[in-house]
């Protein structure tokens, strides 16, 4: 070994020896030297807080593991879960435990029946009995849907009872307990009238847990739709002939009137008929006229002859046609002259009055007349029915249940799920990429 070869030992084995206790110096000031901290967040604070919350840290539970299946395999199992697993639920009801529903189906329209009366009209009344198809036809149909037909049906047949058998599943089922208003609510679901609005036409749908029930409810319901409408047809006949009796006994107060006026004229002036008192009159003048033409025409030949004035034929024919002459101006004052008849007044003015009262005894009779044949019209109108209800299909005991539509609810139930799931799976996946 050469000289310079230990030299270089030497030197090793010094910076070895130096290098030691610098190397723990450093490592000590190492450990000392604390991390600047980073700046906290909010997102920062709010994983920190759900990392200290996390429930699966918990004493006595497993730690959470990270899901590592793929993402199609997630898909399958929530589709699963979310979709696959509720419409089997719903499956499972409709097949195994939903009831079947039996329907009594029923077509029927409100029809009217005006006919005429041997060309007699009866004016405002007539409107009384016009057919409102469209109208009754409505009102037929809110009736089936009213409490108030619930109520009578609930009475004459119990319809609570039918809905509440033992053949209808719990979901299905009708509580009897349940108040009337509940009772009005099952039913509208259950009964359905709609209305062809071309025709007219009220399509009748009864639904129940056995075909008889079916049956005698949609029965009962026409029935008593039918009952209605004949109510509503009375109701308007009734008006009809009580109007008429009105009518018809004013018309005859008039005419009862009118005859105790023409009374009241024959004692006040004493005669029983001045048209015919006048026509003799008239007739007493006449003759009295001719009576005067003749005496004047007599004394005009005696004048010829030179009798003396003083003779006997002459004074006579001259007192005659003096008589004659007062006769017909007494005549005359009783019709023309204001201080003759009775109370000053004349014979003019009395057929002027009674001659008034003829045309109103004339008119009220007419009147009393032609309301008595309305009454008479409306009595025998009214004994007839106007609208009725025409059921042209009858309701039918049915054999096989429509409802429930198990297939079909399944195959909605399914798509409802989907939806909500994919809807609900899209609005996760927003807020998600709103977080990041």
């Amino acid at each position: 070994m050469s000289f310079d070869d230990v030299k270089d030992d030497t030197r090793e084995g010094e910076i070895v020896t130096f290098a030691a206790p610098t190397m723990t110096e450093l490592r000590r000031s190492a450990e000392t030297i604390r991390p600047v901290p980073e700046k906290r967040t909010a997102r920062a604070l709010v994983a920190s807080v759900r990392e200290r919350l996390d429930w699966t840290r918990l004493p006595g539970l497993r730690p959470r593991q990270e899901d590592t299946s793929s993402y199609g395999a997630r898909i399958i199992r929530r589709i699963g879960f979310f979709v696959l697993l509720p419409t089997l639920v719903v499956g499972l009801y409709l097949f195994a435990f939903a009831s079947n529903q039996y329907v009594a189906e029923a077509q029927f329209a409100v029809r009217g029946n005006v006919e005429p009366m041997e060309n007699i009209s009866l004016g405002q009344y007539t409107n009384l009995i016009q057919k409102h198809n469209s109208q009754d036809s409505f009102i037929v149909r809110d009736y089936i849907n009213s409490q108030t037909l619930v109520e009578a049906l609930e009475k004459s047949i119990g319809i609570s009872k039918m809905f509440s058998r033992s053949e209808a599943d719990f979901w299905a089922r009708f509580d009897p307990t349940d108040p009337i208003e509940d009772l009005t609510k099952y039913w509208r679901k259950h009964v359905e009238a709609h209305i062809d609005s071309i025709s007219g036409v009220i399509r009748l749908s009864v639904r129940a847990f056995t075909p008889e029930d079916a049956l005698t409810i949609a029965r009962a319901v026409v029935l008593r739709s039918e009952a209605l409408i004949n109510d509503i047809s009375k109701r308007a006949q009734s008006d009809m002939v009580a109007q008429a009796e009105a009518d018809a006994k004013v018309a005859q107060d008039r005419l009862r009137k009118a005859h105790l006026a023409l009374q009241a004229f024959r004692n006040q002036w004493g005669v029983i008929d001045p048209i015919k008192s006048a026509e003799g009159t008239l007739t007493a003048l006449t003759s009295l006229r001719k009576d005067k033409l003749k005496a004047e025409n007599d004394l005009q030949v005696l004048r010829g002859s030179n009798l003396d004035e003083r003779s006997r034929s002459i004074q006579t024919l001259v007192a005659n046609i003096a008589a004659i002459d007062q006769q017909m101006k007494t005549l005359q004052d009783e019709m023309t002259s204001a201080t003759a008849g009775a109370g000053g007044q004349n014979l003019t003015e009395a057929l002027l009055q009674y001659e008034g009262l003829l045309v109103e005894r004339t008119i009220a009779e007419k009147l009393e007349e032609s309301a008595h044949t309305l009454l008479d019209r409306a009595r025998v109108s009214a004994s007839k029915q106007h609208i009725f209800l025409a059921t042209f299909v009858p309701p039918v005991l049915p054999t096989d249940s429509l409802y429930p539509e198990r297939g079909h609810t399944l195959l909605v139930a399914f798509f409802c799920f989907l939806v909500i799931w994919s809807s609900s799976a899209l609005l996760l996946a927003g807020i998600r990429d709103q977080r990041m």
